[in-house]
């Protein structure tokens, strides 16, 4: 319900937008706060044993990350939004978990089609494989086919699909139960 007692229509093209907009922006800052972490990990993962981990260009492939990141990001939140809200108009409300988890599975599995290619190239990068982000989707595409831009694409499903859907959910049903309590103290 609205102000005043109207009930508030439900404006699908606002909600993605807004949504978008916000995941686009979220995305971005975490991946750039983040990334030279993230880079010491797939170093150390791609070492052999006993070989030195390469402390310089801690930063290489951001931009062509950011590239990747800023649309899969959007995508999530941009479908992950207006699905939850037409989830939980159409579910009674006892299963808001039910639309919570749900359209962070479908908002994962959307963001997913950016996600692993961005993915396959960034690890490339911080791997030095490649010099640059367009570089590394030419020569995969070259050599491995489009194919090659999603390799791993069901083991990244089946780690991220679970996280994503779990996230939210979770994430959701706090934000439910926190309102309750400040209900409950305002009282």
């Amino acid at each position: 319900m609205g102000e005043g007692g109207q009930e508030k229509s439900f404006n699908f093209l606002q909600v993605l937008l807004e949504g978008s907009i916000a995941g686009g922006t979220a995305g971005v800052v975490v991946e750039t706060a983040l990334y030279p972490i993230d880079t010491i990990k797939t170093r150390l993962q791609a070492a052999r044993g006993g070989s030195r981990i390469e402390w310089k260009g801690l930063y290489s492939g951001l931009a062509g990350n950011l590239a990747g990141v800023l649309p899969a990001s959007a995508l999530f939140v941009g479908v992950y939004e207006p699905t939850k809200r037409k989830l939980l108009e159409t579910l009674p409300e006892n299963l808001s978990a039910v639309a919570h988890f749900t359209a962070g599975a479908i908002g994962g599995i959307a963001a997913s089609l950016i996600r692993v290619p961005t993915e396959v190239v960034k690890q490339r990068m911080q791997t030095r494989q490649f010099k640059s982000a367009p570089d590394a989707v030419r020569l995969i595409v070259a050599k491995e086919g489009l194919k090659g831009l999603y390799a791993g694409y069901g083991s990244f499903l089946l780690r991220d699909l679970p996280f994503d859907a779990i996230q939210f959910c979770i994430y959701e049903q706090l934000r439910i139960g926190y309102k309750v309590v400040v209900l409950l103290f305002h009282c």
